[in-house]
């Protein structure tokens, strides 16, 4: 059989012809348009703002309202106890998210587009604040640079995170308006460019006060406070930085679909009771529900209200009973924390649209600006009104969820008259340090459900005074996260570097800016 030699050498051409052409399209006919390259910062920017606000609000349920005795666990209490091991969040979730506000500034930035790159330096200077203030020393300038070939980041000092934290908020309220582009995917702020400047700038504030033991904020919180054009801050409640639910996943409140069992191991604390009850606070009826088995029973009769000591023991958290009658002990005579919380498996009064993740109000704002008055940082305004704005506005925000969710059997009752402020619990009165632990009492009360922002702040200030609960595992309130076990391992030299420079990766051990 004969072979057309020069048959197979043209089929063999043409075979290599075909081949180049393929290969000459490839990376175009191969793109897959459902799963660009490149994803724009409007595509981005939602899932940032959902998860990491979902993680500080999660850490409100579980960690912040029960080291800072709002509420208390009635079972399984360990974290009520403190018995906390390696925390893998927020650490986990928040360096995830700062790849994504990496690529966010990246894409935005080469396209001009500075409204996004100002936000996503705010929610950068936000979650690494979050972060040093749980665990201390982090990586930070060497972090998220993987592709740079830096897999094992240095732990920079807490000192120095929080100088480029206060120089990225700067930045970024300067970037912020300085281009036209229309901002989409910002489920926190709609949009709107001069409500982020706001939380910018408002959290400078809080910030210079989280490090006023250490160094003097008075020349930077005035230069704020003299420029309102520029730099300008929360005014009222619906300037606040929180990220409405809705009655739909994803942007779901978390709580509103859990069951009811993990609901109601949390409870109102004793000392939250006591707090508001001493004062008669109508913030009652707005954190807690009435006990199931109160003779009273009903919204706005006080004695229907009982809370639980925090830190105790399993059995005895499970069977305490405020009254002192072990016939009366158990849930049943606790109260559950408050219908704006709760879960639509606990009560037909659920309402997903209620609650919102609170990351800074105007009422936290208030308080900082009172104290910051008090201490002489400041010369704008009277610390007496600063304070009773700060009262005014926390009672005010929930007023207005309880009608927003039409409950005005509680709504009704969130009203706060002369006779309140005239209280000597409450008025503004006495020594400066006497007027401080008013102001650090009241705020507090205000930061119920607010991230952790009320342990960060109790650590600097000691108000109100909080004092561990008989059956817990340390003898001190914790001041820190420990790291997590992955970064003890798979970053080992650096975190030893960290822990040798800032002390025992233990709860107790207080991070930079902690002096008291």
């Amino acid at each position: 059989m004969k072979f057309n030699i020069k048959y197979f050498a043209g089929f063999g051409m043409l075979a290599l012809l075909a081949l180049s052409s393929c290969d000459k399209d490839f990376e175009e006919t191969n793109i897959n348009p459902n799963s660009p390259e490149k994803v724009s910062s409007a595509l981005l920017l939602p899932n940032v703002i959902r998860s990491t606000t979902n993680e500080i609000a999660g850490k409100s349920w579980g960690l912040g309202n029960l080291v800072m005795q709002q509420t208390a666990k009635i079972q399984f209490t360990n974290e009520d106890r403190y018995n906390w091991g390696p925390q893998g969040n927020p650490y986990s979730t928040f360096y995830n998210a700062l790849r994504d506000i990496n690529n966010i500034i990246l894409i935005s930035g080469e396209a001009g587009q500075q409204n996004y790159v100002g936000i996503a330096k705010v929610m950068r200077a936000n979650l690494y604040s979050f972060m040093t203030d749980a665990y201390g020393d982090l990586p930070y300038s060497e972090a998220i640079q993987a592709k740079s070939d830096i897999n094992y980041p240095k732990f920079d000092k807490q000192e120095d995170i929080y100088k480029g934290i206060l120089a990225e908020l700067k930045e970024a309220n300067d970037l912020l308006g300085s281009s036209a582009e229309k901002v989409e995917g910002d489920i926190l702020f709609g949009g709107n460019v001069v409500r982020w400047k706001k939380f910018a700038n408002s959290l400078r504030l809080r910030i210079l006060m989280r490090l006023s033991d250490r160094s003097n904020p008075s020349a930077e919180m005035q230069a704020i406070l003299a420029n309102p054009a520029q730099s300008p801050i929360f005014t009222s409640n619906l300037d606040e930085a929180a990220l409405q639910y809705l009655q739909d996943v994803p942007n779901q409140h978390p709580l509103f679909t859990t069951r009811s069992g993990s609901y109601d191991e949390i409870r109102l604390s004793e000392k939250m009771e006591n707090a508001l009850k001493s004062i008669n606070d109508p913030r009652l009826f707005a954190y807690a529900q009435p006990a199931n088995a109160s003779a009273a029973g009903v919204v706005g009769a006080p004695e229907a209200y009982q809370g639980v000591p925090n830190g105790l023991g399993d059995e005895e958290a499970l069977k305490y009973s405020p009254s002192g009658d072990p016939t009366k002990g158990g849930s049943n005579f606790i109260s559950r924390v408050g219908l704006l919380f709760s879960c639509s498996a606990c009560t037909p009064l659920a309402n997903p649209t209620g609650y919102q993740a609170v990351l800074m109000s105007y009422s936290e704002l208030q308080f900082i600006l009172a104290e910051a008055r008090e201490r002489g940082f400041i010369t704008t305004g009277s610390a007496e009104e600063l304070y009773k704005n700060g009262i005014q506005s926390s009672v005010d925000y929930y007023k207005a969820r309880y009608t927003l969710i039409n409950l005005p059997q509680i709504a009704s009752k969130l009203v706060v008259d002369n006779a309140y402020y005239q209280q000597a619990g409450v008025a503004y009165t006495g020594t400066s340090q006497e007027k401080l632990s008013k102001i650090g009492t009241q705020k507090w009360l205000a930061l119920f459900f607010t991230g952790m922002e009320g342990w960060y702040d109790w650590r600097r200030t000691g108000y109100p005074q909080i004092v561990p609960g008989p059956a817990a595992f340390i003898s001190t309130v914790p001041v820190r996260f420990i790291y997590p076990g992955s970064i003890q391992s798979l970053n080992a030299e650096n975190y030893k570097e960290a822990i040798a420079r800032q002390g025992e990766d233990a709860l107790t051990t207080r991070v930079w800016w902690d002096v008291k």
